[in-house]
């Protein structure tokens, strides 16, 4: 052991504001430490606030960080701080790995660890002090941990300290949700720190590239980062620290900077442990250190004095109609920008190179999209309802949970047998929330290992809480048997985390849902006694797999599939897949196609082994938004027995009548979800439901499929101009959804006599809408009246009218010379009539409102127009006193 680091410590900005916070915190319980990156604030903080510097009393302090990464690498550096190794006064907890002891005072954790120490143990005992790191990520988990944290300080220990703790966060919304109601919010304390110069250089793309979409990013974008890393390079002396959304650009990127005179590194949350070193340590080459976001907060890469920011970010998005859930690309915000820019003056003035131009700047958002907004919320809702609020309606949350999210969840709680149906967390439900897994995988790993065993139950499982690498491709069994027999990163990271899983598997967690068995052969236990030591485990009662369809005392009949007999490995990743996504089993409707239970269509990419699988359960798939079917990236064989066990609660029976293709369909279905199992014709349906299905065929094919006559047509033109102009008791009948509204009122008993498409056609319309007319109040009398269907004008002609203009006036279409005399436009329903005046021949001449006026002024050139042209008829000079005649001026004189 060395002696503390003074110089070091005293070296921190933070320093200066530890007075204020320590006052605050002794004051109010609560505060937001608001302190620019490299400032100390999460190396000197919990030093000094757990009294292991700055002679303070000793205390207890939990760190919360958002990644492992940071976790492990804060952990260090305040160990090497004091002068000691970590795992002394300072130590860390991550998933599957823990380096602490007794003497442990700061422990560093994730947010995942702690939110499951809290579920365990509400009062966070022996803890004195919490920090929650790098809050202005938004992160689901450390939103949730505030709120947790936030009602135990309300109920149970009201002596907890909270601090949150970022360099870029929404101060005045944390101080109000730390100060849950108090009046001014919690203490907000601002570290000023010493930050170097950082000068912006603006380096976007010479020509437009096409924006993220989904997943994928233009190669263009990519190549273009590429160039403005060399060019960097030849710009600037330093490291070169550069930001992309993923792995697969990190390795994209790497690909096109051979020859560049730096070392390349990558660093992101799933590289080796002794990579993410490497990249935290001084190095005497001159480096390119390409990251993803796990490089943004509590991280400091020493020697960086260059950032090359993509401007590209990942976030998490969930198609709930679908149950489709990825991460999506998007332009990272404008606080995300300003933490990427700040690696680069932690120890030197610096330089950021954007690759997006000034004028984007300022459109970007402000903050990154709050996670509880846009991700899937299943495993948030199972920690509410095991906290004992199930719609967190009570929790002190930065952003409310969205509805439509939180329903979606409480679906999926309900059908792994997490929750009750009004939210309650069951007791399988609390052991499910404890395996630190999304609860759809929970269930796959305590009912798979009933079906499997646990070994290769959490095998799978694994496999599945962290998509193999694409070369791995899309088979899940392949998958899982290459991560068995690989030596990669992935695979390290695969074995870990299987063991874990196998251990968790064995801790109580309620009853399981009835699964097939599968066998498994590697085991020296024969399969009954594995199952029973599995039930035992879990706490759960045996489960009936003769129910299940799996066919057979040994489950053998679960180890094939249509195609043919299947590996114990095919069978078992189907399973396991299966129960973790029962809504995207699958059945092939064509080479390479399928449909899933969800009512989404699926493909597989050419060249997939699973192409001819008659049945498929899919692990990974994505849809882009304007694509018709998802594509499946990670998937296994299944067989029908199979896909009905594990999706049982979506298995429903019943007389399907709807109108499709052009008329009614009627057939007794046996469904799983969307995918039709079984069908036959029904002779005699229900006439409810063929009435409901003949009202969707007028619905989506309009009521042309009656019988329209042109009286028909012709009476509905009427009562339209009557609704529109009158109003009162005259219906609406020029909307086909508000006659559809009132079907009731005009089309039985014709409706619910028909049959089918040819029934509809025979009904009359015009006989149906004269129900609607308006009988009750005598005014249906006066139809005739009030839109008469034809008028008569001077000559003796009935002229019919046109009430078909959907907002206009009706329209009389005459002769000319049939309207000589009349001095006033003729009116119907106090509206006058647009005449439509025709030569002697029947073709428009003009058209008039007024025909005192046209009389006047327009007939003038109506008549030097056609007077040549028609000889034969008259034109007077004076049409207003000329007798109105439909005869030439011969037959006139006779």
């Amino acid at each position: 052991m060395t002696a503390i680091r003074q110089a070091e410590l005293d070296a921190l900005p933070v320093r200066e504001a530890l007075p204020e916070l320590v006052s605050a915190l002794d004051g109010h319980g609560a505060a937001v430490l608001c302190a620019p990156p490299g400032t100390g604030k999460t190396t000197l903080v919990p030093l000094v606030l757990a009294g292991l510097v700055g002679g303070g009393p000793r205390r207890r302090v939990v760190v919360a960080e958002p990644r492992r990464i940071a976790a492990r690498a804060a952990a260090r550096r305040m160990a090497w701080l004091l002068g000691e190794q970590v795992g002394g006064s300072v130590g860390f907890t991550v998933r599957g790995e823990r380096v602490a002891g007794p003497g442990t005072v700061v422990e560093v954790v994730t947010t995942g660890v702690l939110l499951q120490r809290l579920q365990r143990d509400q009062e966070l005992s022996g803890v004195d002090v919490v920090i929650l790191d790098e809050c202005h990520e938004r992160h689901l988990d450390a939103d949730t941990v505030a709120a947790f944290l936030l009602d135990v300080r309300e109920t149970l220990r009201p002596e907890l300290r909270l601090v949150a703790a970022s360099a870029t966060t929404d101060a005045a919304g944390w101080a109000r949700v730390l100060g849950h109601g108090r009046p001014g919010g919690a203490p907000v304390v601002t570290a000023a720190g010493v930050s170097y110069p950082v000068e912006t250089v603006w380096a976007p793309p010479a020509r437009p590239v096409r924006p993220p979409h989904g997943m994928r990013v233009d190669p263009a974008q990519l190549t273009h980062v590429a160039s403005v890393v060399r060019r960097a390079l030849a710009e600037r002396s330093g490291d070169v620290l550069c930001f992309l959304p993923g792995v697969g650009e990190l390795a994209r990127v790497a690909g096109q900077l051979g020859g560049v005179d730096a070392e390349v590194l990558q660093i992101h949350g799933r590289a080796p442990a002794a990579v993410q070193d490497a990249a935290l340590a001084p190095s005497a080459h001159r480096r390119v250190i390409l990251a993803t976001a796990v490089a943004e907060s509590s991280l400091t890469v020493p020697g960086v004095r260059v950032v090359v920011d993509s401007g590209l970010a990942r976030e998490p998005r969930v198609d709930h109609a679908r149950g489709l859930g990825a991460l999506a690309t998007v332009r990272a915000s404008r606080a995300a920008g300003r933490q990427r820019a700040g690696r680069a003056g932690r120890e030197a003035p610096g330089a950021v190179y954007r690759c997006w131009s000034q004028a984007e700047d300022g459109r970007l958002p402000a903050f990154p999209s709050p996670e509880i907004r846009i991700a899937d919320l299943a495993q948030f809702a199972l920690q509410a309802a095991c906290w004992g609020d199930p719609d967190a309606a009570g929790l002190a949350l930065p952003d409310p949970p969205p509805a439509g999210a939180m329903a979606a969840a409480r679906e999926v709680l309900v059908a792994v047998g997490a929750v009750t149906p009004d939210g309650r967390a069951t007791p399988r439900g609390v052991g499910m929330s404890r395996l630190g897994l999304h609860p759809r995988l929970a269930r796959a790993l305590l009912d798979g290992a009933a079906a499997v065993g646990p070994r290769r139950a959490a095998e799978l499982v694994a496999l599945l809480s962290e998509e193999p690498p694409r070369e791995y491709g899309d088979d899940l069994a392949a998958a899982w048997r290459r991560a068995r027999a690989g030596g990669d990163a992935y695979a390290t990271r695969w074995r870990a985390e299987a063991t874990r899983l196998r251990r968790s598997a064995a801790t109580p967690a309620g009853p399981s849902t009835p699964t097939p068995t599968l066998s498994e052969p590697e085991a020296a236990a024969p399969l009954p006694g594995r199952e029973a030591a599995s039930r035992r485990a879990v706490g759960a009662p045996a489960p009936d797999f003769r129910a299940s369809g799996a066919g057979g005392a040994d489950g053998s009949a679960a180890a094939a599939t249509a195609a043919g007999a299947v590996s114990g490995d095919d069978a078992a990743a189907g399973l396991v897949a299966a129960l973790a996504f029962p809504e995207r089993v699958a059945k092939a409707k064509g080479e390479g196609a399928f449909l899933m239970a969800s009512g989404t269509a699926a493909e597989l990419g050419d060249g997939s082994r699973l192409r001819s699988a008659p049945w498929l359960a899919v692990a990974v798939a994505d849809r882009g938004p304007h694509s018709a079917s998802a594509r499946v990236r990670l998937g296994a064989v299944l067989d029908e027995d199979t896909a009905r066990a594990a999706a049982a609660h979506l298995l429903a029976s019943g007389d399907e009548v709807r109108w499709e293709d052009g008329d009614v369909a009627a057939r007794a279905t046996h469904r799983l979800g969307a995918i039709a199992l079984a069908v036959r014709p029904l002779k005699n349906p229900d006439p409810a439901l063929v009435r409901a299905a003949l009202l969707e065929g007028l619905r989506s094919d309009g009521l042309g499929l009656l019988r329209w006559t042109p009286d028909a047509r012709a009476l509905r033109a009427r009562l339209g101009f009557l609704h529109r102009t009158l109003g009162g008791a005259w219906p609406d009948v020029a909307d086909d959804g508000a006659l559809l509204a009132r079907a009731d009122d005009w089309l039985e008993p014709e409706l619910s006599r028909a049959r089918r498409r040819a029934d509809l056609a025979r009904i009359d319309a015009g006989q149906a809408l004269n129900r609607l007319l308006p009988w009750a109040t005598g005014e249906a009398a006066r139809l005739d009246e009030l839109a008469p269907e034809r008028i008569e004008v001077p000559s003796g002609s009935r002229i019919r009218l046109d009430y078909s203009a959907e907002h206009g006036q009706p329209v009389l279409a005459v002769k000319l010379q049939e309207l000589f005399g009349l001095a006033e436009t003729p009116r119907v329903a106090g509206v006058p009539v647009l005449v439509h005046l025709l030569s002697p021949a029947g073709r428009p001449a003009a058209v008039t409102a007024d025909l005192a006026s046209f009389w006047q002024g327009g007939y003038l050139a109506v008549r030097a127009e056609l007077r040549g042209r028609y000889p034969k008829h008259p034109w007077p000079q004076d049409p207003a006193s000329a007798e109105p005649t439909r005869h030439t001026n011969a037959r006139l004189r006779r």
